[in-house]
């Protein structure tokens, strides 16, 4: 059994907030192991609705301190991350008999001013009936309000701070799972095991920030807890886009629920989420049946042409591990975090990260560090606040200006491939485009845009392995393969990482 080397800090977890810890620690000169048994944002990370948001209907639930530190993390991530999130405008119909206007209208201002919101646009009301947002919707509603919050490509966030992570010195190991540890005096002594074998490691303390799977990571390191977790289905749906213009929409249920309807991808569109209860193994998540007409619904209770199931082009589910807080609903159940910190004195300390949403994973790697400081006084203070993310460094003072600058740079590369490149690696572009002079230099071309070169380019900069990883999670160019197209994909893939070059 090899050795694989001595940490400050293990992090059993690469989603989001396991990857945000990851970076964090690496930053203030901690020496990190990041563990994740599959791959980066595989799981609950990959499958959100794609939003940065404050969470608006968190206000009925009198969730202020989360509304206020979303909002907050909503303006910081526009700027160190401006590549990967972008503004959206939402629209919010007004109909009789869900929550009042007046209400409403509330709502929205005190979200206006809840977050030190600078760079976003103030809500206002709308008149559906003339108002260019409206053209799509039924007759019936006439009233409405538009408020900002951004979108996100949640999986990209990850990778992002995984590469700032190893940037700082961290080491990111993929395929790898945590299968059992134990303490030795002041340190952890974890085993870990991958398709290659078992290793050893040791780490001076230990992050539990697992997600679903925070119960197993807790049985693998013989530890239990007083806190307990909800696990939470939620469900999306992917059509063609059935409306004009770039905005989005928040629909009210009858059920007090609501649902986004946003752009996706160009021409698509993303409908979700749904909140189920759930039980089993999180990697077994599928939409039911219910889901999809639950869905669906609210989609035909707004829009004039709305969807039908026929339509339904992609659909996945995620686990959300939300801290249990006995709300009677899963819909109620607070999206805030907290943590166990379990330090026996003079024993290697375990901190387990419980619930959490992907517009905080920011501000709880800062708090999950804050109580590991006695472990390591000498750490360095908080620093994430004002750093970029890589790519985020546009050099302009927009995306549409940095894209401007993008097609300048390379005249040769189509409007659409320039503006997926320029979305999906920021600045890094040029590390993507590498000398090409000519779209030849790009290499083969497997459809949908996706060329040989980008294809290389994830699998040896950001841990990609399988077609499943690159066509779903560092690109969404799943969307648009054929099915013939993705296995001939998939046939070059193997072929590569066997050693031998297929034949065209």
């Amino acid at each position: 059994m090899s050795h694989l080397g001595s940490f400050d800090l293990a992090v059993v977890g690469g989603g989001v907030n396991g990857a945000g810890i990851a970076r964090d620690a690496a930053g203030r000169g901690l020496s990190v192991l990041l563990i994740e048994k599959d791959d980066l944002a595989q799981g609950t990370s990959s499958r959100s609705s794609k939003l940065v948001h404050g969470g608006l209907r968190y206000l009925e639930q009198y969730a202020f301190r989360l509304v206020r530190e979303s909002l907050a993390e909503r303006e910081i991530l526009l700027r160190t991350a401006p590549h990967l999130v972008r503004p959206m405008r939402f629209v919010l119909p007004q109909e009789g008999g869900q929550r009042p206007a007046w209400l409403v209208r509330l709502g929205l201002l005190i979200y206006d001013h809840m977050g030190s919101r600078k760079i976003l646009p103030a809500s206002r009301a709308l008149d559906l009936a003339r108002a260019p947002e409206g053209f799509g919707l039924r007759r019936e509603f006439r009233r409405g309000f538009a408020y900002s919050d951004c979108a996100v490509d949640d999986a990209r966030l990850v990778v992002a701070n995984a590469l700032d992570a190893r940037r700082l010195g961290a080491r990111i190991e993929t395929r790898t799972a945590l299968v059992g540890s134990r303490r030795d005096g002041g340190a952890w002594r974890l085993t870990l095991k991958r398709e290659s074998g078992e290793m050893t490691v040791e780490a001076r303390a230990l992050v539990n920030a697992a997600g679903p799977w925070t119960a197993e990571a807790l049985s693998a390191a013989n530890a239990k807890s007083e806190k307990r977790l909800r696990l939470v289905k939620g469900s999306h749906l992917v059509t063609r886009k059935f409306w004009q213009g770039e905005q989005a929409y928040l629909l009210q249920n009858p059920d007090r629920r609501v649902v986004f309807v946003t752009p996706y991808e160009g021409d698509f569109a993303l409908i979700g989420t749904t909140d189920v209860p759930f039980a089993g193994r999180p990697e077994d998540a599928a939409i039911a049946p219910e889901e999809t007409d639950y869905l669906l619904a609210a989609v035909r209770r707004y829009f004039a042409e709305a969807p039908a199931p026929a339509d339904i082009l992609d659909c996945f589910s995620g686990v959300r591990a939300l801290l249990d807080d006995g709300a009677s609903e899963a819909s109620a159940v607070t999206r805030d975090y907290d943590f166990e910190l379990d330090a026996p004195v003079a024993a290697a300390p375990l901190l387990s990260v419980f619930g959490g949403k992907l517009t905080t994973y920011r501000r709880l790697a800062e708090q999950a560090l804050a109580r590991l400081s006695r472990a390591f006084p000498a750490m360095g203070p908080a620093w994430t606040k004002s750093a970029i993310l890589p790519g985020g460094a546009l050099d302009a003072p927009d995306f549409a200006a940095f894209l401007a600058a993008v097609a300048r740079r390379w005249p040769w590369l189509p409007s659409s491939l320039a503006e997926g490149y320029a979305r999906r690696y920021g600045a890094r572009i040029a590390e993507l485009i590498d000398g090409a002079t000519s779209m030849a230099d790009l290499g083969r071309h497997f459809g949908d845009g996706l060329y040989e070169r980008e294809a290389r380019f994830v699998t040896a900069n950001e841990w990609a392995e399988s077609a499943e990883d690159i066509l779903e999670r560092r690109t969404k160019h799943h969307l648009r393969l054929s099915a013939e197209e993705r296995r001939s994909f998939e046939a070059w893939l193997a072929a590569v990482a066997g050693g031998r070059e297929p034949r065209r």
